[in-house]
């Protein structure tokens, strides 16, 4: 008890020696990005994008300019994954025809931005396999990769809602008994306005507009031949009245939403889309480390802090406060 006491005592003495001391250690400490192993959420995000050509229709707006569906959902997704905390986890996938494919496994966002934001950066349309777009079908296929992912993941699944070919009663696919969808969160991307779709050539330049035709297919065929997944008319629409328009088809999207248990959100502002993914249950709880270098530095400045405020704050306020009035006085 003495030597506490005596101890104490020179801590007391030595206040600020002590206090500068303590904060360079835990400075030196923050250095080397100690961790230390905590139960906590953890969220682990596939999102996944439409590559269809439908995601060429330009109406988007973004920085003032036009843009088109794909380009508008790149920048979504940059900022999705600039505002993913250190910690979260990200893989992306893409849907095209009635399939998707992971293109890796989730990664840590903050040790793999870079890798992540180039992945972004690269999305478009010729990376598809297939001309057609049937999301219902699609849904299958993105639960079969949740299913076989490394780890538990939440779908966040960017799309305009285009079924190409369209739906009728021989095509649609029911999805009634499908239970894979629970926690995902489906993006509407998309103009309300119908607007033609381009078609390109393997230079992404406007070779005319899809025709009504080309998106079309004789009830009964679609949904017998898988050969037809990617087959359609290539001939592009010769008037203004044979183009085929395209608009988000949000009334779909929420239908189909409740059908496989996800929620929707309106893409256009990216403070919704967020505040969508806030919503969303981590993938799940589990034991992992954390970095407390943050912690370490904070707690050092406090030290710092205390040390120069001195053993009485206030008395020194009350001295300051007479020089100025000192200084002021005629």
């Amino acid at each position: 008890m003495t030597k506490l006491r005596a101890y104490l005592d020179y801590l007391k003495h030595h206040r600020d020696t002590t206090l500068l001391a303590g904060a360079t250690l835990l400075l030196l400490l923050a250095l080397v990005r100690p961790t230390v192993n905590m139960q906590h959420d953890i969220y682990s995000y596939m999102l996944v994008v439409d590559i269809t050509q439908s995601m060429n229709v330009e109406d988007m707006r973004l920085n003032g300019q036009t843009v088109s569906r794909i380009d508008y959902t790149r920048h979504l997704l940059r900022e999705t994954v600039a505002n993913m905390p250190c910690g979260t986890r990200a893989s992306i996938a893409l849907f095209s025809g009635a399939s998707a494919a992971l293109l890796y496994s989730p990664v840590e966002v903050c040790q793999n931005y870079d890798v992540l934001q180039d992945t972004i950066a690269h999305l478009e349309w010729r990376q598809a396999w297939s001309g057609n777009s049937r999301l219902r079908q699609g849904a299958q296929a993105i639960a079969h990769l949740v299913r076989t992912a490394r780890e538990p993941t939440q779908v966040i699944f960017y799309t305009d809602g285009e079924e190409a070919p369209r739906l009728h009663a021989f095509n649609t696919l029911d999805l009634a008994g499908f239970q894979g969808g629970k926690g995902w969160l489906v993006v509407g991307i998309g103009g309300d306005k119908g607007t033609p779709i381009p078609k390109l050539d393997e230079h992404n330049k406007v070779l005319g507009y899809w025709s009504a035709e080309s998106m079309r297919m004789q009830p009964g065929i679609a949904q017998i031949s898988q050969e037809n997944v990617g087959a359609r008319n290539d001939e592009v629409a010769a008037t203004d009245d044979e183009r085929v328009y395209s608009k988000l088809d949000e009334e779909y999207l929420k239908k189909y939403t409740a059908e496989i248990g996800s929620a929707y959100v309106r893409g256009d502002n990216m403070v919704k889309v967020q505040a969508a993914m806030d919503q969303l249950k981590p993938a799940r709880h589990d034991i992992s480390p954390v970095e407390i270098h943050r912690y370490l530095a904070g707690l050092a400045g406090l030290l710092l802090i205390f040390a120069y405020l001195g053993q009485h704050p206030l008395s020194l306020l009350r001295q300051l406060m007479q020089r100025r009035r000192r200084k002021t006085a005629p």
